[in-house]
C-alpha cells in the first residue's frame, strides 16, 4: 500500500470511521429510549383520561343514588299506573317533598343522560320509560330476565352495573354510549322493586379525549376503549367501533391488570401500543401512537447526520485528491527518480517548485545525487588511472617474455649461420614491434592476425618441421576490434608447451566466428595437453591470492611463468577492458590436446555492435 493510501486510510480509520460509529451508538440508544420514554408519558396520559372516565361513572352513579335515596324510582315503580303518571307536571311537584323535587331537576337537567327506563319485576309489565328515544326499541323484560346480565346484576345487589357500546346492543342500542345497570329495592324494606337503565351521552367520553389528547396531536395518536376479549368498545373517531382489536394488529395481546406497552404493527405501520387496565372494570384503554412521528426527529438527526459525514467523506476525498496527492506525489517523483538512479541514470534531478518541506526534500535529492556524480567522477578518474597503470604493466609483461623467446631464437639462427632466416627473422621482429609500440590499446583483428603470423613465422624458423598451423577467419570480422598481444601468448603456449618432446608433428588451427553478438576465436592445438591439476591453475578469472591459496592447499607448484606471463596476462585484460562476462575457456586432456576459446565483444570503430 502506497503512501496516499496510508494517510487516506488512516484519515477514515481514525476520524470519519469513529465518528461514524460515534454517531450510529448515539442514534440507536437515542432510538431505542424513545419507546421507554414514551411508554412513560402514555401511562401519565392514561391514568389521566381513565381517571376523568371514572369520574364520569362515579358523577352518574351519584346521581342513581340520589333518586334510590328519594325513593323516584321506587314511586315510579308502586304507582297504580306508573305509565299514564306525568311526573313533571306541576301538581306532582307540589306533592313530592324537597328533596325529590332536587332530584328531579337534577335528573332531567343532567345533561349527560340520553335516556333512561326502569324493567318492573312483574314480567306481565313493560319497561316503564323515564327519558324516551326516538328510533329505539326497548328490550322486553321477559328476554332481558334470560340473559346471563340480568342474572349478575340482581347479585349485585343494588351495585351500579356499566356496560360499554357494543357489549349489549339488545339493550343499549347501537350508540357508542356508555349504560349504567343497577337494582332498584324499596328503602325501607329493601324489597326488590325493578332494574334502571341508564344511558349517559357520548359526547362526554369524547371531551374527555379531545382534552387530553396530546396538543395538536402532533404525535398521531388515537385512543380507544377496548374490553379483555379484545373488542373496540369506543372510538372517539368512529372508525372502529364494534371491530376487533386483532383485526389491526398481528400480534395478540393479553390484557391483564396495571400497565404495558410494545411496539407492534397495527393497521400496516409500526406504532407503540400502550394498554391500561381500569380499575374495577373489564376494560382497557388503549392508545395507539405511530412510531413514525416518534421517531421523526430521530430520523431527521440521522439524516442530518449521514449528510455530515457525506460532506466530510467528500471533504476527505478532495483533502485527499488535492493535498495529499501532492505530498505522495511529490514522493512518488521521487522515489521514480531514485529508481532511474539505481538504474545508472546519475543525471537524474527532480524540479524543485513549492515553498514547504517537499521543496527541502527535492532540494535535498538533487544536492545528494550532485554530490555522488562528483564522487563518481572520481572514482571514475582514479579507476582509469589504475586500470591504464595495469594495462600498462600486463603489456610490459608481455613484451620482454617475447623478446627474450624471440632474441633467443635468433641467437641460435645466428650460431647455425643462417644469415636469411636471421634477416627474415629480424624483418618480422620488426614488424611486431611496430604493432606492439603502438599507444592504441584495440587493434583491428585483421591487424592482430598479421601480428600472430609473423610470430608464427619466426617460430617456425626456430622450430622447424615440428609444427604446422591454419588460420581460418571469415573477412566479415577482420574489421572487428580486439586488443593487441592477445592471440601471441595463446599460441606461444601451444608451442613452448604442448609440443615440447613430442615425437610427431604438432599442428595449431586459429579459427574465429560470430554467435550471440560475440567474437568466437578458438586455438586449437595437437600437443601433450595437460591433466586436471594443471588445469586447475588456469582460474583466471578470480584473484591472484584466491588461485595463490588455492594451489597451496592442493599442494601444486604453480608455473609462474605460464601463469603471469602468459595465459593469465590475456584473461586479465580481457576483463579489465570489457568486464566479468568475457574471458578465455580452456579445455584440455592428456593425451589429446588443448582447445583455448577467446570470448570477446564485438566492436567496429569503437562502437559495440
Amino acid at each position: 500500500m502506497n503512501l496516499r493510501n496510508k494517510l487516506f486510510t488512516a484519515f477514515l480509520g481514525l476520524i470519519i470511521i469513529p465518528l461514524f460509529v460515534l454517531g450510529l451508538f448515539t442514534f440507536f440508544i437515542t432510538y431505542n429510549s424513545i419507546e421507554k420514554k414514551y411508554s412513560q408519558q402514555a401511562e401519565y396520559s392514561l391514568k389521566a383520561i381513565s381517571y376523568s372516565l371514572l369520574n364520569v361513572f362515579k358523577e352518574m352513579e351519584y346521581v342513581t343514588d340520589n333518586g334510590i335515596a328519594t325513593s323516584v324510582f321506587a314511586m315510579a315503580l308502586n304507582a297504580k299506573d306508573p305509565y299514564s303518571q306525568n311526573l313533571i307536571t306541576d301538581s306532582e311537584q307540589l306533592n313530592l317533598n324537597e328533596r325529590q323535587r332536587s332530584f328531579r331537576n337534577l335528573l332531567y337537567n343532567h345533561p349527560a343522560i340520553s335516556y333512561a327506563f326502569l324493567y318492573h319485576f312483574s314480567q306481565e309489565k313493560p319497561p316503564i320509560p323515564i327519558f324516551s328515544k326516538e328510533n329505539f326499541r326497548t328490550l322486553p323484560y321477559k328476554e332481558f330476565k334470560n340473559s346471563p346480565l340480568y342474572e349478575e346484576v340482581v347479585e349485585l345487589n343494588g351495585i351500579p352495573k356499566w356496560l360499554a357500546p357494543h357489549e349489549f346492543p339488545e339493550l343499549t342500542g347501537a350508540d357508542p354510549v356508555f349504560t349504567q345497570i343497577r337494582l332498584i329495592k324499596d328503602v325501607s324494606t329493601l324489597r326488590k322493586l325493578g332494574i334502571l337503565v341508564v344511558q349517559i351521552k357520548k359526547w362526554e367520553f369524547e371531551e374527555i379525549f379531545r382534552n387530553l389528547t396530546i396538543p395538536n396531536n402532533i404525535q398521531n395518536t388515537s385512543f380507544m376503549v377496548v374490553n379483555n376479549d379484545g373488542l373496540i368498545l369506543f372510538d372517539p373517531q368512529n372508525s372502529m367501533d364494534g371491530q376487533n382489536i386483532s383485526q389491526y394488529m398481528k400480534r395478540n395481546v393479553e390484557f391483564q391488570r396495571g400497565y404495558q406497552s410494545f411496539k407492534a404493527k397495527f393497521n400496516g405501520k409500526e406504532n407503540i401500543v400502550s394498554v391500561y387496565h381500569l380499575k374495577d372494570y373489564d376494560w382497557n384503554l388503549v392508545s395507539i401512537t405511530d412510531w413514525h412521528s416518534l421517531s421523526q426527529e430521530v430520523t431527521s438527526f440521522a439524516k442530518w447526520f449521514f449528510v455530515i459525514m457525506g460532506i466530510c467523506l467528500v471533504t476527505a476525498i478532495v483533502f485527499n485528491r488535492l493535498f495529499m496527492n501532492r505530498i505522495t506525489g511529490t514522493i512518488a517523483v521521487i522515489v521514480r527518480f531514485m529508481r532511474r538512479v539505481e538504474d545508472g541514470d546519475l543525471n537524474a534531478r527532480v524540479e524543485e517548485k513549492g515553498e514547504d518541506e517537499l521543496l527541502l526534500l527535492s532540494q535535498g535529492f538533487n544536492n545528494l545525487m550532485n554530490r555522488i556524480n562528483n564522487l563518481f567522477g572520481q572514482i571514475k578518474k582514479e579507476q582509469r588511472q589504475k586500470t591504464e597503470a595495469e594495462m600498462r604493466v600486463l603489456q610490459a609483461q608481455i613484451k620482454p617474455h617475447f623478446l627474450f623467446n624471440t632474441l633467443e631464437s635468433i641467437n641460435v639462427l645466428a650460431i647455425q649461420n643462417e644469415g636469411r632466416k636471421v634477416s627474415e627473422m629480424v624483418y618480422r621482429l620488426a614488424s611486431i614491434l611496430r604493432i606492439s609500440i603502438q599507444d592504441r590499446e584495440e587493434i583491428t583483428l585483421e591487424e592482430e592476425i598479421k601480428h600472430l603470423q609473423s610470430y608464427l613465422e619466426i617460430q617456425k624458423f626456430r622450430f622447424e618441421d615440428v609444427f604446422e598451423y591454419e588460420i581460418d577467419v571469415p573477412k566479415d570480422l577482420l574489421n572487428s576490434r580486439i586488443l593487441k598481444l592477445t592471440l601471441q601468448p595463446l599460441v606461444e603456449n601451444s608451442i613452448q608447451h604442448g609440443f615440447e618432446g613430442i615425437s610427431y608433428t604438432g599442428w595449431i588451427r586459429i579459427s574465429a566466428w560470430k554467435e550471440l553478438g560475440n567474437v568466437m576465436i578458438r586455438v586449437e592445438d595437437n600437443g601433450l595437453g595437460m591433466t586436471s591439476e594443471q588445469l586447475s591453475t588456469f582460474e583466471y578469472m578470480i584473484p591472484e591470492d584466491d588461485v595463490s591459496r588455492q594451489a597451496t592447499m592442493q599442494n601444486l607448484k604453480v608455473n609462474q611463468e605460464r601463469r603471469g606471463l602468459g595465459l593469465r596476462s590475456v584473461a586479465d585484460r580481457i576483463r579489465i577492458q570489457y568486464g566479468d562476462y568475457y574471458g578465455l575457456f580452456i579445455c584440455s586432456s592428456r593425451p589429446g590436446g588443448t582447445v583455448i576459446q577467446c570470448v570477446i565483444p564485438i566492436t567496429t570503430g569503437g562502437r559495440a555492435e
